[in-house]
């Protein structure tokens, strides 16, 4: 589900930002800091909780680090030492996936960045511990940004770091495009030597956000991204099957673009001889779902990638997404029928649909192979 940095989306009236950040989860914070001498726990709450109405994600954490700035020591190395003492104990190293933590203890890291920026190092040893707890990717980037070479070695060190929360924020934090986080200025091709020492990572969590990151770079840079994907398939150092993960994964934007090279790198040829028939109704309307199926014909046998994309109508002109059909194999004299059910969804948060002509293009291992046109009409 789709949700933008405001941490609204999703069912009328529901509010992500009211989900982690409440009155329950900042006594649970004021709790952790109650450890500090003289922290007053009531009066960090009557500061924040009736600042949170109508604000976000990231503007809720923002009023926690304004409530805690307001009672720790304001040189930052006694701050880092407070922030340190008040942490709850690490995330299991122990485990492989989806221990993201809790987000309430993201606000170390956005006093890292607002206090810490001149003295790195000692901000640095804080994001250190505080991604042990939640992941200090957005935190990192203000740093890389100043002291780019410093945030690089430190990274090298981490990346053989025994938590894998650890190793997880040196892809994490210098990916080109992380969702919602602040640009960086580093060339995007220097951290790739750091991925050369996480791809062979245990963790899932370690490798998707590897993945990740080679997806980001696969636009401005596909040959670095297929050259790395190859390297690592000849160097042996991660499991087959993990490996095969990653390159698709690393690899969907760019197979749904339709590049060669990516395609070729899966396994799959652009040039495999495929004829398609494509049947679809001549209307459907904004609510219902579109009906349509795909019949493929091929002269040579072959896997085949299928996918689709919906050309939709704009007030401006048009716009197209693409969606994935079937990873399938085309056996010659055997045709090979898709269908599929493509809800046209009129409560859509992110992708408002407009009455009028509408397509569906089918493409194969990348390449176009039908297209075919309905009506939207309205709900």
């Amino acid at each position: 589900m789709a949700r933008g940095p405001d941490g609204k989306g999703g069912g009328a009236g529901f509010s992500l930002a009211d989900q982690l950040f409440n009155a329950e989860t900042a006594r649970d914070l004021a709790a952790g800091f109650s450890v500090l001498p003289g922290f007053d726990a009531g009066r960090f709450l009557d500061t924040v909780l009736p600042r949170f109405e109508g604000l976000g994600v990231h503007a809720r954490l923002d009023v926690l680090a304004d409530g805690l700035e307001a009672q720790l020591p304001r040189d930052f190395s006694a701050m880092a030492e407070a922030l340190e003492a008040a942490m709850p104990p690490p995330l299991s190293p122990d485990l492989r996936d989806d221990d993201f933590g809790r987000f309430i203890h993201a606000v170390p890291g956005v006093l890292a960045a607002r206090h810490g920026l001149e003295t790195p190092e000692r901000a640095l040893d804080l994001l250190h511990a505080a991604t042990q707890r939640f992941s200090m990717e957005y935190a990192i980037r203000p740093f890389l940004n100043r002291w780019p070479d410093l945030v690089l070695d430190r990274m090298a060190l981490w990346a053989r770091d025994p938590h894998y929360h650890v190793r997880r924020l040196v892809s994490e934090g210098t990916r080109p495009r992380l969702p919602w986080g602040a640009g960086i200025t580093l060339d995007p091709l220097r951290p790739l030597a750091l991925l050369d020492l996480l791809h062979a990572d245990e963790a899932r969590f370690v490798t998707r956000s590897v993945a990740n990151h080679l997806n980001d770079l696969s636009r401005p840079h596909p040959d670095a991204v297929l050259e790395r994907l190859r390297r690592w398939r000849e160097a042996g150092a991660q499991g087959q099957a993990e490996l095969d993960w990653m390159t698709r994964h690393a690899l969907r934007t760019a197979v749904k673009r339709g590049e060669p090279g990516a395609l070729a790198l899966l396994g799959y040829r652009a040039d495999l001889p495929v004829s398609a028939r494509l049947e679809l109704p001549a209307q459907v309307r904004i609510g219902e779902a579109l009906d349509f199926a795909v019949t493929l014909d091929g002269e040579e046998p072959g896997p085949v990638l299928v996918d689709y994309r919906l050309r939709f109508a704009r007030p401006s002109g048009t716009a197209e997404k693409v969606f994935k059909l079937k990873a399938a194999r085309i056996v010659p004299g055997t045709p090979l029928r898709l269908e599929k059910r493509h809800r046209m969804k009129g409560d859509a948060t992110t992708f408002r649909l407009y009455p009028g002509p509408h397509a569906v293009i089918v493409q194969v291992n990348g390449r176009d192979v039908a297209e075919g046109s309905f009506e939207l009409l309205g709900a």
